[in-house]
């Protein structure tokens, strides 16, 4: 399927529902006909099947198979995969309880660690032009030492945000996210809403990650001939001490992302973003959609923070994928040919691969991926303009001065069984004594005595100040009851080194979700 745009148009997250499930029901209707170009299996035309069938708003035919075996009267659960469902002809609204309840025992731990999650998800698509969504759950969490350690040290829920304390360890927060989006034209989609954005091949992205908390945002979606065009504004939270009910102040960012099938197998594309602060006002130059950002950006006095981008994604013999991604904050290639550490050159790469029916096993996929982020890349001469959204990174979740190694393996032994082997390895240089090494993008990376806590012009590297060392390995079965509702087993291993201190972290977890992802801890 190689010569398909759509499909290799997907560097930008999250995809839009109408355009894949096009491109599924031709895959399955040259199925039904006779014809198998993409060599699907069994297990992987069930999952084809089913992903049409939860996207069916957009569907062409309602298949048979879609119906629920046993629908409770005639109102809930009329298909499989919809506690409620209406489908007329310029209506459709689907909504669903969202629950995640997780119970886990940690090595380390006297108390009990858990995840109790419970609320509702919805979608709607009226006159199949203007859609809505909108998802929020109730959260109480007490996640592992090295998870409460990152909320005490950001004031913030790693993938949330605000939060009150729950039985003095534990942390209570809502999580609300919500959108409606319109066609403009036939090859524009607009979208406005709070909710998170992912730029990016790999499972790290060093442009943008869905990391952090949701943000308000302003997207626009060209996607005509070979070539997908995403213009995204977004109103951001900067770094902040709260302190009571007070207002917190704004900053706000304006990112492109042109993507081209330059090839039948090679998609490149072109990054962009500007982070800004002005005093709780958007800077409307910044708007412009077709003019480089950091044109505008040395027009206005070069007051931001701009950073632009290249990545890649090759697809090899039907089998492979290789992806990367280059950025750059900053860049005077003297200084990089000097080799003398220039704190400025602030740079990042990514490399990664993908080995799809690995060994000519179905549905085993193999991923590798390698993540360098040189000394305060990210941050800016003050803490208002750094690349962060509400005290966390907006890209790795490291931060910066951080070198990571990724590994997964993925497998579908059965169509209902989904196994993840993971591990991560990573070494960091973290600040020392009240000095910024250039790993934590909330500091600005002025001089002492200028503003800032950074403490030389040369020699840095990556791994400069304290070194620190972390393995992540994890082990994760899920199984699929019903549709969309899993029961889920796994294990954790984490190992932190910092200076001669050692901490080990075994986590043994076991629960059940519905219609909602498995909570990660992979940092």
């Amino acid at each position: 399927m190689q010569t398909n745009n759509d499909f290799n148009l997907s560097t930008v997250k999250p995809y839009m529902r109408s355009v894949y499930v096009r491109q599924a029901e031709m895959t399955d209707s040259m199925i039904a006909a006779g014809s198998n170009p993409a060599q699907l299996t069994k297990t992987d035309q069930y999952n084809l099947n089913r992903f049409v069938a939860n996207n069916s708003e957009f569907a062409l035919q309602q298949k048979p198979n879609w119906k629920s075996d046993k629908p409770w009267s005639d109102v809930f659960f009329p298909t499989k995969g919809n506690f409620l469902e209406v489908n007329t002809k310029d209506f459709y609204l689907s909504v669903n309880p969202a629950i995640n309840q997780q119970q886990s025992f940690g090595s380390d731990e006297d108390e009990r660690l858990f995840l109790n999650a419970k609320g509702v998800s919805a979608r709607g698509l009226i006159a199949k032009k203007i859609g809505f969504n909108f998802f929020v759950t109730d959260n109480q969490e007490r996640g592992p030492r090295f998870f409460r350690d990152r909320v005490n040290a950001a004031k913030a829920v790693p993938g949330a945000g605000f939060y009150k304390a729950f039985k003095t360890t534990g942390v209570d927060y809502f999580d609300a996210r919500g959108s409606v989006n319109w066609n403009v034209t036939k090859y524009i989609n607009m979208q406005f809403g709070f909710d998170k954005n992912f730029i990016g091949n790999g499972y790290r992205s060093l442009f943008l990650s869905d990391y952090g908390n949701s943000n308000l945002f302003l997207k626009f979606n060209t996607r005509i001939w070979k070539i997908n065009y995403t213009n995204l504004f977004m109103e951001l939270f900067p770094t902040f001490g709260r302190s009571g009910d007070n207002l917190l102040p704004r900053k706000y960012a304006s990112m492109h992302h042109f993507s081209i099938n330059a090839t039948k197998w090679l998609n490149v594309g072109l990054f962009e973003a500007v982070i800004f602060g002005r005093k709780d006002r958007f800077d409307f130059s910044y708007m412009l959609p077709v003019i480089f950002l950091r044109s505008i950006e040395g027009n206005n006095g070069s007051p931001d923070n701009a950073n632009i981008g290249f990545d890649f994604k090759a697809n090899v013999a039907k089998h492979f994928q290789v992806y990367g991604q280059l950025l750059l904050d900053e860049f005077k290639l003297k200084e990089i040919r000097d080799g003398n550490g220039w704190w400025a050159n602030k740079q990042a790469l990514q490399l990664g691969g993908k080995y799809v029916d690995a060994f000519g096993i179905n549905n085993l996929d193999l991923q590798a991926e390698a993540n360098w982020i040189r000394p305060f890349t990210y941050s800016h001469f003050d803490s208002t303009a750094g690349y962060n959204h509400y005290n966390q990174p907006m890209a790795h979740p490291m931060g910066a001065n951080v070198r990571e190694f990724v590994g997964i393996a993925r497998y579908q032994p059965l169509n209902k069984l989904y196994l993840t082997l993971k591990g991560i390895y990573w070494k960091q240089g973290l600040d020392s004594a009240g000095f910024n090494f250039g790993s934590n993008v909330l500091l600005p990376n002025q001089m002492v005595g200028q503003g800032g806590l950074r403490r030389y012009e040369y020699g840095y590297k990556i791994g400069s100040g304290i070194l620190s060392k972390g393995l992540n390995a994890s082990l994760a079965a899920s199984y699929e009851l019903k549709e969309n509702l899993w029961i889920d087993a796994s294990a954790l291993l984490r190992t932190f080194k910092v200076g001669g201190t050692t901490t080990n972290t075994t986590l043994v977890s076991v629960g059940f979700r519905w219609n909602m992802a498995r909570r990660e801890y992979d940092y």
